[in-house]
């Protein structure tokens, strides 16, 4: 999960390399966060496929919570 500070907005997504997708992020290079620039990495979770990522991320927006979200970041500090 990304945060954005300008916007108080999470985004939550899958991918292969993290660096990578921030980084593209961050570069305007998704339609859907470009107005969130800069964003910051709040919440990582590792599987081992993408699919298994695909999954989770899909149970996570099911949520349709910020306060799960929120839940989710304050539990791995």
């Amino acid at each position: 999960m990304i945060y954005s500070e300008s916007l108080n907005k999470f985004y939550t997504g899958s991918c292969e390399d993290l660096s990578i997708r921030i980084a593209q992020h961050n570069a305007g290079r998704n339609k859907s966060t470009k107005p969130g620039i800069p964003w910051i990495i709040k919440h990582t979770e590792i599987f081992n496929s993408l699919k298994e990522a695909r999954a989770r991320e899909a149970q996570i927006k099911k949520m349709k919570s910020r306060k799960y979200i929120e839940s989710l970041i304050n539990s791995a500090l």
